[in-house]
């Protein structure tokens, strides 16, 4: 084939260090605005987003010029300078040192938006951790549970 052509869309999870409740709901919004700029400046789409006060869910395209590693790495320094340097009482806001990142087919899009964006709901009935094992067991990721959070 004389070129690139590829669709990969990522679900990615992560929560704030300790799992703290950090992501305050009057700015959450303005959070997720501002990880869409950090994509675009990546060349990457972010097609949905929603945090709960301890965690995030992205659902993002990702191009060929980046790593998954690398992308994340971005979205999460930079927003974590973007919350200290806005919000005086944030400055020891982190991320967690680790992520989740799960492939979504085109086909599931509609699901994956939608499942992010009831995340109230769905915290209503399991805890992240429980949302987090579940996501694992959905995509068949073996894990050591003493190393999955920190």
């Amino acid at each position: 084939m004389a070129g690139k052509y590829l669709c990969v869309n990522l679900h990615l999870v992560w929560s704030t260090k300790g799992r703290r409740r950090l992501i305050d709901p009057q700015w959450r919004a303005r959070l997720h605005s501002y990880i869409g700029g950090i994509a675009r400046a990546k060349n990457a789409t972010l097609k949905e987003a929603n945090s709960r006060p301890d965690h995030i869910h992205l659902y993002s395209s990702i191009p060929s010029t980046i790593t998954i590693g690398e992308f994340i790495n971005a979205l999460k320094a930079n927003s974590t300078r973007w919350v200290r340097q806005t919000f005086p009482n944030r400055q020891w806001f982190s991320w967690q040192e680790g992520y989740a990142a799960f492939s979504v087919s085109k086909s599931l899009e509609p699901a994956t938006i939608e499942y992010i964006r009831r995340q109230d709901e769905h915290h209503k009935q399991k805890s992240f951790e429980e949302e987090l094992l579940e996501l694992f067991g959905l995509h068949g990721i073996e894990y050591d549970p003493r190393y999955v959070f920190d």
